[in-house]
């Protein structure tokens, strides 16, 4: 082991964030921490790293162990070229390759003892060197370059001139560079391509140390992580195995919570009838039965209301009207910057009904055809033609359908002024945005939350042609997971870029690649492109694609070559099982008609038992009101026959509460 968190515990403002999180890495393990943009994720990582201290609990390193960590953004200040910084890492390796050539140098000019001194200290320096791949460093350098998607080209840029994420990307280069024990990571896949992506994932696949990383790319998780930690209401939960191991887990997990919380739930409500029921027979042996069964209710630790995705973000799309069958016809398009030349001669057409996903390498011109798709951005050449009935809804990923200086009530009353408070407060409601939120101005918004209200405009537009420029960025996995299914469910058309491969594999049934500046066509999900990617860019371009080689090189991800056959057979294996398993209609109607008939008998045993004993309490008490008269205690013989009979419907009512609550207890199973 060589991280253990024992038992943290955080709070901001009285507020609980983390109680009792516990979990350990060991070594050489690949492991995720996911949850809910809120949820606690980057509070738990910055306490391990020592950023946040914790109200209480440990967070231990082992011995001699190295970490090193990579947060969502990064601010490199440095003269330096994108080389010159990346090669700083190995500082110590150059440095001991100049003394060993210096030593070299200097064996020629001494003798004897001196020599033999030099020549020990040169026999060591060339040990150290190797144990530290000496040799390789150039390689290692320039290969987590181009892994990391920078072109030989750029290697001669200043530090100063990169975007943010350039600089983020150069940051994981170095980290990576540095071969730490641990290697914690915080969303890394947020600046990289598709194929920079892949390569990242097979370079931690292979890391000889262990992994820690923060991300919502499911197909990443997947790929590399071997345990799942699940930070959910301030509890930390691990599960073995990859992301789609653990959604399976969570499903049968949540489906075993909600079952004990309704059974919970119908038992307390039984256990108060009871009561209720017990005190109202109005007798000291019913009233102390009531009382018992209420120190035993109040011992019992109530479960929570499980969350589910119910709870969070409702999204419906739904098209206003039909389009004709022709959504978009484009022909010969072609586009430039100056000299950097994006694509030309590009002919394409959209169907309706179809969700088209555009793939591509950052910088290829995905969201410039977008823009250009929706009259944001001039065409060179080439013609856009729309088919009849076509309302297009855009989600643009930099949110320029939003107006900053408004508020979310503002965005959505001004675009919709048909729709009263009410109707704008339950549609913000229904993406996270309740109460005083809905006064927030769109300015102060993070990207997940102006993400949300752009869908949410989206949703309330009558347009049947969808287009997206990475709708699942800042998104949350939960709201990830929201999204595809009212985009799998959408009757209308879509046209979208992403990065996001499980999304991809989830929704779209086309996928256009734009490389070498035009469009390869796909009839399948993400699955069945990675599955032909390498026959058509060799048919095509005469090239292997590094898609194909880095993401099967090594077999691990045997699911993204078959998983559309493996599904199809667990699929019908499944079914078959299902079918010889399952009741048949006759069989089953005959099962809920013994029920019916069952609670039928136990409603009348249990309505007749009430009776019994109304009857015998009515008794009870005109007995009781004779023994109080005078008269009767001088008659002995009437005495003795009055108190003999009380006697007997006392036991009676005693057998019947009996009776009645095995009764009542019977009943309310069969109704749970």
């Amino acid at each position: 082991m060589i991280l253990s968190v024992h038992n943290i515990n955080k709070s901001f403002d009285g507020k609980d964030i983390l109680k009792d999180a516990s979990f350990h890495i060991e070594k050489d393990e690949k492991a995720a921490i996911v949850g809910i943009n809120g949820a606690g994720k980057t509070t738990l990582i910055k306490i391990i790293i020592g950023e946040l201290s914790a109200d209480d609990g440990d967070v231990t390193f082992s011995k001699d162990i190295t970490w090193g960590y990579l947060a969502q953004n990064q601010n490199i200040d440095s003269d330096n070229t994108i080389y010159e910084e990346l090669v700083e890492v190995k500082r110590d390796v150059i440095d001991l390759e100049n003394n060993i050539r210096l030593a070299e140098e200097n064996m020629k000019h001494v003798q004897g003892a001196e020599l033999e001194a030099l020549m020990d200290r040169y026999t060591r320096m060339q040990d150290e060197f190797q144990r530290k791949s000496g040799y390789a460093w150039k390689s290692e350098v320039t290969g987590v370059a181009k892994g990391l998607g920078f072109l030989d080209e750029e290697l001669d840029k200043r530090i100063s001139t990169l975007s943010g994420g350039q600089k983020t990307r150069v940051a994981l280069g170095k980290l990576l560079l540095q071969k730490p024990d641990l290697i914690i990571l915080d969303e890394p896949t947020n600046h990289l391509d598709m194929n920079s992506i892949r390569w990242l994932e097979n370079y931690l696949l292979n890391y000889k140390g262990a992994v820690l990383i923060v991300s919502h790319d499911r197909y990443f998780l997947d790929k590399i992580s071997g345990k799942i930690i699940e930070v959910e209401n301030t509890r930390v939960t691990s599960f073995t195995g990859n992301y789609s191991t653990y959604a399976v887990k969570k499903e049968q997990m949540r489906a075993i919570e909600w079952n004990a919380y309704i059974k919970q739930q119908a038992e307390i409500k039984h256990q108060e009838e009871v009561i209720a029921k017990l005190k109202s027979f109005n007798r000291e042996k019913s009233i102390k039965r009531a009382e018992s069964r209420e120190k035993m209710l109040d011992k019992i630790e109530v479960l929570d209301k499980p969350i589910t995705i119910d709870d969070r973000m409702k999204i419906s799309l739904t098209p206003s009207c039909e389009s004709g069958n022709d959504v978009l016809t484009a022909t010969g398009l072609s586009k430039s910057f100056g000299n950097e030349h994006l694509f030309s001669n590009l002919d394409f057409e959209i169907k309706k009904g179809e969700h088209v996903a555009i793939i591509g390498d950052n910088g290829s011109g995905k969201t410039t055809l977008l823009k250009i798709i929706n009259g944001v951005e001039s065409l060179d050449a080439g013609e856009i033609d729309f088919g009849v009935k076509v309302h297009i809804g855009y989600y643009d990923q930099e949110h320029h359908v939003l107006h900053d200086e408004k508020t979310l009530f503002e965005e959505i009353s001004d675009a919709y002024p048909t729709l009263n408070n009410t109707e704008i407060r339950n549609t913000l409601a229904a993406f996270l945005f309740t109460g005083d939120d809905v006064f927030k101005r769109i300015g102060d918004l993070s990207g997940g939350e102006k993400g949300r209200v752009s869908l949410a405009k989206l949703m309330l537009s009558d347009a049947n042609f969808l287009i997206l420029d990475e709708p699942t960025n800042h998104l949350d996995i939960t709201s990830k997971e929201i999204l595809e299914t009212a985009i799998s469910g959408y009757t209308g058309t879509v046209l979208y870029v992403s990065h996001d491969r499980y999304f991809i594999n989830r929704t779209a049934t086309r996928i256009l690649d734009l490389t070498h500046g035009q469009f390869v066509n796909y009839i399948g999900n993400y699955d069945y492109y990675i599955e032909h990617v390498d026959e058509q860019m060799q048919r095509l371009f005469g090239t292997a694609s590094s898609v194909g080689n880095a993401t099967l090189a090594d077999g691990s991800y045997k699911y993204a070559q078959s998983a559309t056959s493996e599904t199809s057979e667990a699929s019908s294996t499944t079914a078959a099982s299902n079918a010889a398993s399952a009741p048949s209609g006759a069989q089953d109607w005959k099962a809920q008609k013994a029920i019916q008939a069952q609670k039928r008998k136990l409603e009348t045993s249990l309505s007749k038992c009430e009776e019994e004993i109304s009857k015998l309490e009515t008794r009870d008490g005109e007995i009781t009101e004779q023994l109080s008269d005078p008269s009767i205690g001088t008659d002995l013989a009437k005495l003795r026959k009055l108190t003999d009979e009380q006697t007997e419907i006392q036991d009676k009512l005693a057998a019947l509460y009996d009776e009645w609550e095995n009764l009542s207890s019977e009943l309310s199973e069969l109704n749970v």
